[in-house]
Formats: structure tokens, sequence, C-alpha cells
């Protein structure tokens, strides 16, 4: 291996400006090519000793030699740091070091790679939710600052802004892909690496799903008068809860997504979470309910796939569950996991479940299997002991009658 070799350079370009004074300069050498950082010192011709390569005549000479001195060091340490991270030396390499370590702040260093990469624009939305965050926690980040202390402090910040654990986890975990990136480019050095004994924390999500009573219940609510105007949510979440669509998936079909197999109706298209392919044949999914809904819909179906905002949503399913008497609180999400939820109940195959979902991994799939298993077991027993109390009723009353 070849080591750089450095030496100040005093007016390179032959030049004076209009003080009368020359930038002096590092000239890095390797391989027959030659790379200049500015010191950013500029001298009269007679304050440089062109043979000592030191500074004189000059009254804050010594200070300055000094300085000198430290930035050459300065430059040998990145040297020195590339080498030991197993990066071949190249002047290329040390002048992008230099220039991204001295003249700017991580959080600028990690707007441009989130920029430059080739991301989803949801992944890229969600990075970049994670660098506003550390703006607000400090404006300015040197590599350097970038510490194991930095880490759990920030973290601290995250749960005082009223973060729950998952959410911090995500945060800290692009913050961990940030400086990952950063040590791959040579920023920061390996044996820095402040995530060494952090560990991330996940508390396993609650999902909602509806039985396949309370669906029922959805199905026969007639809205009618001030209640009305729910109708259109109503129709695109019970849609949702047979075809198992996000709502970013559901606001961005349009017609030319109704694709026509044998003539037979299919939902083809590619989710905007994981850009999955999926392809749903809307006839046979729940006895063809979802076409059924289109079909009451024909001739208006890009205005359909048009939803207020995801909140507003919300709370009008709110309105709709009370006025349902369903009991549990459920949101336009809750249609996914009950579409789910009642295909593994109906015995579709798990990984059938999985291609019609878009999950990319069948243990994302599995939980279902899992709720099944529980939950949905138990409020189905319920549900049935219910019923069965309800005849016993009936027949006492009919006897007394009697």
């Amino acid at each position: 291996m070849k080591k750089i070799s450095y030496r100040p350079v005093y007016n390179r370009k032959k030049k004076l400006n209009a003080q009368g004074t020359a930038l002096l300069q590092v000239e890095a050498y390797l391989k027959q090519k030659k790379v200049y950082f500015s010191t950013q010192i500029y001298l009269r011709p007679e304050q440089w000793d062109k043979r000592k390569k030191q500074i004189i005549k000059h009254p804050n000479a010594e200070a300055l030699n000094y300085m000198l001195s430290e930035f050459i060091i300065i430059l040998e340490q990145k040297e020195i740091e590339l080498w030991k991270n197993g990066f071949e030396i190249t002047l290329e390499r040390l002048k992008e070091e230099m220039s991204t370590s001295e003249g700017m702040s991580f959080q600028q260093y990690v707007y441009d790679s989130i920029m430059a990469s080739p991301s989803k624009p949801s992944t890229r939305k969600n990075k970049l939710t994670t660098l506003a965050l550390l703006n607000q926690y400090r404006p300015s980040l040197s590599f350097r600052s970038l510490t194991s202390s930095f880490i759990h402090n920030f973290e601290s910040f995250l749960y005082e802004k009223g973060h729950k654990t998952n959410t911090v986890t995500k945060h800290m975990k692009h913050l961990r892909s940030f400086i990952n990136s950063a040590i791959d480019r040579g920023y920061i050095s390996q044996q820095n690496y402040p995530f060494q004994r952090y560990k991330t924390k996940r508390v396993k999500g609650k999902t909602t799903h509806l039985l396949p009573e309370e669906v029922q219940k959805l199905e026969k609510l007639a809205l009618t008068g001030k209640t009305c105007s729910l109708s259109h949510t109503l129709d695109a979440f019970l849609f949702c809860s047979y075809t198992g669509l996000r709502y970013s998936d559901f606001i961005n079909i349009t017609e030319k997504n109704i694709v026509f197999i044998q003539e037979k109706p299919w939902l083809i298209l590619t989710t905007i979470k994981t850009g999955t392919d999926i392809k749903l044949p809307l006839t046979l999914l729940f006895n063809g309910k979802p076409w059924k809904i289109l079909q009451k819909h024909k001739g208006h179906w890009n205005s359909f796939f048009k939803l207020k905002t995801n909140s507003t949503v919300n709370k009008e399913l709110i309105r709709i569950g009370k006025l349902a008497n369903i009991e549990k609180h459920f949101s336009f999400h809750s249609s996914r996991h009950t579409c789910a939820t009642l295909l593994v109940y109906h015995g579709v195959n798990i990984t059938t479940v999985q291609k019609l979902l878009g999950h990319r991994n069948v243990a994302t799939t599995q939980i279902y299997s899992e709720i099944m298993e529980s939950t949905v077991v138990n409020d189905l027993k319920r549900c049935a002991k219910e019923k069965q109390t309800n005849i016993h009723l009936e027949e006492n009353f009919q006897t007394k009658e009697q």
C-alpha cells in the first residue's frame, strides 16, 4: 500500500487577489496524481517561507503554523481511518471524506442520500420524517457527535415527544441505516459505531378485525336521511374487507385497474407500501361481494375510489359503527385485518392469503392464523353461546305462555 504524501503550497495559481494575498493550500500526492485542500489561510508573498514551508512575518505566524500542522494531521487521520476500515486509499475518496465530514452536517448528508436513493416515495417520506425529528433535536450534527450517548439521548427525546415504542423503534432503525451508510462510505469509523450496544425495542401490535356477524351488521345497515352521506365510506370499507386493500392502495385505484380475463373481472394493481403486484378475482372473493359493490357504483368507479382523508374516514367509521350497534372501535385499516382473518376462518390456504394480501413474507400472514386460533375462535364461541341463550329464553317464554 502506498501512502499519500502531503506538503503545503502557497499561491499555486500565481495570482494575488484584490487584497494582495493568495491562498495557502495542502497538496496531497499519490500515484502521480495530486489534489489540493484549502486551509482558508491567505498570506502576502513576503509572509511565506518557500524553503522552510512555513509562515513568517505575520502577527499570528506561530498560531497559523500550528493550524497548518494540525490540518495536515487531520488529513493523515482520515487516510488512516479509511485504511483501517478496509477502503482502498485514493485521492478522490480522501477529498470526498474531507468535504463531507468537515464541510457538511450529518443531516445534509442524510438528506442527499435519501433524495438520491431509488426508494419508493412512501419510504422516502418516512425517512424524511426521521430527518425532521433529528433537526428538531439538534439542528446541525457533525459526524463526530454521533456517539452512543447521542443515540440514547435521541431515543429519550422521541419518547418525551409522546411517540409510542414501535414508532420510536422505526425512527431509530432509520437513524441506524443512515449511520451504516456513512460508515460504508468511510465518513465514520467502524470503531466508533454508536449503535454497538443499542438494542431496538418492539411491542407486538394489536390488530382489530370484525367478526362475520359484525360484517353482516354493516352489510344490512340502511343509511338514510342525514346518514346517507356515510354510504361512500361504508361501501369502501366493505369493499376493502372483501379484498384486503390498504387505504393507500384503494385511493390510488382507477377503472384501468379493473381488467376482464376470460370475461371475469379482476382487480390488478401494484401496492403502494411494498411495491408488490397483486391480482384479485372480484367474483370469487366472498361470493362476489366486492364485484357487487362495484356494480352498485358502475359508471362512477373513479369517483368511488377517491375517499376523504384517512383521519376523516376513520371518524365516519366511528359513526357507522354506532349506527350498526358494533361496540368495538375499528378504523379503515381494520378492513384489511378483517379480510385476512375471514379468509383464514373459511379455510383458505395461508400462502393463498399471502398472495391476495401482497405480503412479501408468509410470517406476516401467519399472524392472522394465530389470531384465528385464539381471539376469533373465542369470539365465535361467545357469539354462539349468546345465540343459544337467546333460543332458551324464547323457549321458556313460549312455555310460560302455554
